[in-house]
């Protein structure tokens, strides 16, 4: 089952299930998260919800996701009263490549011999531990934090590469979406596909620039796949310039492809009692197996950023827009 969040013409917010070429609306629920709420409170029967929810209107889904339609498309899952009640949150160092390419960044050379990062130790970690037997709990992965609900952004709007940055560039991964319950039980809602989006030269300076690397825009979208396979997903990042492709390559992603188990990751994000307030929404990203900015490329204004993978829907596309003005001083008083 996929869902997709709209608005209407006059504004209204919308939730419908995805029919091949077709968009069916839902009477009562007109988020993903008022479903999902309900859900919860219902032994988490969500499909069921969704099919007795069902009205008989239904939209072509074509114009909407080529933005050629008064209907617009929104993230496939936020808090849709209080933004800053969703936490947007990923983590790294999940996928081979990805390790690589941090290591390749941030290796050090001790007597002529190169010396692994911390990066590429902190992967292995996971090769040795991050699978354990169902139940029981495996090493820690890296975690970091990107911001709260107010920083998502829907399929086809811009990324924006603020004027403090170095760059601005795509992270094709998949997005597992998470509701707490009333009781504080965390219970997963989805997956969707998303760009994570983060600055990579500020983060090649140094490796304790990592968190305010993070600290950026993403986009999730355009669909809720509810009850998504993850064992191993096989998609296509790629960037076109001027209405030409420039840039491509695979992600493989899912646990088959991964240092840590799905659970070992949910384990490692819900064991702090924070992450546990009722009502709240998180979006996770799972990591990340390939990057543009590895491959010596660099992004420039006006690109657009895709991906695509099998089960997840249609393909999510942002461009890239890039601030130009220069950094301005942020100047404080003191309360007297």
């Amino acid at each position: 089952m996929r869902l997709v969040q709209l608005r209407d013409p006059h504004g209204k917010r919308r939730l419908a299930l995805v029919e091949d070429d077709r968009l069916r609306l839902l009477g009562s629920f007109s988020t993903a998260y008022d479903a999902a709420v309900a859900a919860t409170q219902r032994a988490g029967r969500l499909s069921e919800l969704v099919r007795v929810d069902l009205v008989g209107d239904t939209l072509e889904y074509d114009p909407i996701h080529r933005g050629r339609s008064d209907w617009r498309l929104l993230p496939a899952f936020d808090h849709p009263e209080e933004p800053a009640r969703c936490l947007v949150t990923g983590t790294g160092l999940t996928h081979r490549h990805s390790a690589e390419a941090r290591n390749a960044m941030h290796a050090t050379t001790t007597e002529g011999k190169a010396a692994p990062s911390h990066s590429l130790l902190m992967y292995q970690w996971g090769l040795e531990g991050g699978k354990p037997e169902p139940g029981r709990i495996g090493v820690a992965p890296e975690w970091f934090y990107k911001g709260s609900g107010l920083i998502l952004k829907a399929h086809g709007e811009t990324l924006d590469v603020p004027a403090f940055a170095g760059d601005g560039g795509e992270e094709a991964e998949v997005v597992g979406v998470y509701l707490v319950d009333v009781e504080g039980r965390p219970w997963r809602v989805g997956m969707s596909i998303g760009n994570e989006f983060s600055d990579h030269v500020t983060e090649s300076k140094n490796y304790l620039y990592l968190a305010p690397s993070k600290l950026r825009q993403c986009a999730v979208g355009p669909e809720l796949v509810v009850a998504a396979e993850f064992r191993d997903v096989r998609g296509t990042a790629w960037i076109e310039r001027a209405g030409a492709r420039i840039w491509s390559r695979p992600v493989w992603t899912g646990e088959a492809n991964m240092s840590h188990t799905l659970a070992n990751l949910e384990h490692h994000h819900f064991k702090y009692a924070a992450h546990r307030r009722p009502g709240d929404v998180h979006l996770h990203f799972l990591g990340a197996d390939c990057i543009s900015y590895h491959d010596a490329f660099r992004l420039e204004d006006g690109d657009e950023m895709g991906f695509e993978a099998p089960g997840f829907g249609r393909p999510l596309r942002n461009r890239l827009r890039v601030d130009t003005a220069s950094e301005r001083c942020i100047r404080l008083e003191a309360l007297q």
